[in-house]
């Protein structure tokens, strides 16, 4: 046996192993013969696969709704969301969090994202990060405080980095949500909200940046969306708090006024130019035929709220 064989199998006698049973750790009966098929016959197995991730968060709608309110409650009394989560699932809690700033112009401290491994894990593997529940237990710690939200994403329901953040969390007066792809995870009891996603099976068995990661990433972007509608950062179906940062976006703003108030592109263009560029002071000037700095000062006084201010202009 050579010295380099030796080293290895010496390694590989000290570190633990764990047998998951989650739902997605066992085989697809749909997918046995994968690598014997055709590609396009690859190919249907795994979108009729997919198809079964819509209703599977279709059945957890109302966690997904509690934890909005959660969320919605601690941004207004001026805590944060965070999410914590290792390999596929903590790069998608990176990727929601990442996308809410330019989207819809949020303060950037409101989501935070930490990943087991940190920043270097978003490229590859970072060994044993996920194992280390105190790790995530520290980071927590650091970083989150009494009144903020943890949102906890596993695939297993069970990674130990996720489970010592959430755990820390709930000892600093953080409210804790676990979002995982296996419905009976034991976890479920030691948090404010579960949200156990039944996707079943992956069709390469374990792979859980599939169906199980599909899940996850609907989940994120229904809950942050629904958080930011809740927060009036849209009216009506429109982003209205959007950073014009080139050309299209400005554009999209102009659009956007056309779309709310039915006005011709050279009144929106006016309206926009005269309150600076800002989209919401445009918005209820037009809406509501203020001035500007009438609806400026009623935004100001509506905490930012577009329905309010054109409520108080309209009493």
């Amino acid at each position: 046996m050579t010295a380099g064989r030796v080293e290895r199998d010496e390694v590989t006698a000290v570190r633990p192993v764990v047998r998951v049973g989650a739902p997605t750790e066992r085989r697809n009966p749909h997918s046995v013969d994968l690598d014997l098929m055709s590609t396009r016959d690859v190919l249907a197995v795994i979108n009729e696969a997919d198809r079964r991730v819509p209703a599977a968060v279709a059945a957890v709608l109302d966690e997904i709704a509690e934890t909005v309110d959660l969320a919605v409650a601690a941004l207004r009394g001026g805590r944060r969301v965070h999410y914590f989560g290792a390999g596929t699932s903590g790069r998608l809690g990176v990727l929601d969090a990442a996308e809410l700033a330019p989207t819809f112009n949020s303060p950037r401290h409101w989501f935070c994202a930490h990943l087991a491994g940190g920043p270097e894990a978003m490229w590859r593997a970072v060994e044993d990060a996920e194992d280390d529940e105190r790790g995530g237990a520290a980071e927590a710690a650091k970083c989150v405080r009494a009144g903020d939200l943890v949102v906890g994403l596993a695939a297993s329901g069970r990674t130990p980095y996720v489970l010592g953040a959430l755990a820390a969390s709930r000892s600093q007066g953080a409210g804790t949500v676990l979002l995982c792809a296996n419905p009976e995870a034991e976890a479920a009891a030691s948090v404010d909200v579960f949200i156990g996603v039944d996707t079943g099976p992956e069709v390469v068995t374990g792979s859980t940046r599939m169906k199980a990661g599909t899940a996850q990433k609907l989940v994120l972007n229904t809950f942050s969306t629904a958080v930011m509608v809740r927060l009036g950062r849209v009216y009506s179906n429109l982003m209205i708090d959007m950073v014009a940062t080139n050309a299209k976006l400005r554009g999209r703003m102009i659009s956007i006024l056309m779309e709310a108030t039915g006005c011709a592109e050279e009144v929106c263009a006016v309206a926009l130019r005269e309150a600076d560029g800002d989209l919401k002071t445009a918005l209820v000037s037009l809406v509501s035929g203020a001035e500007v700095p009438a609806a400026r000062a009623a935004l100001a006084r509506a905490a930012d709220q577009v329905r309010g201010a054109l409520a108080l202009l309209a009493s």
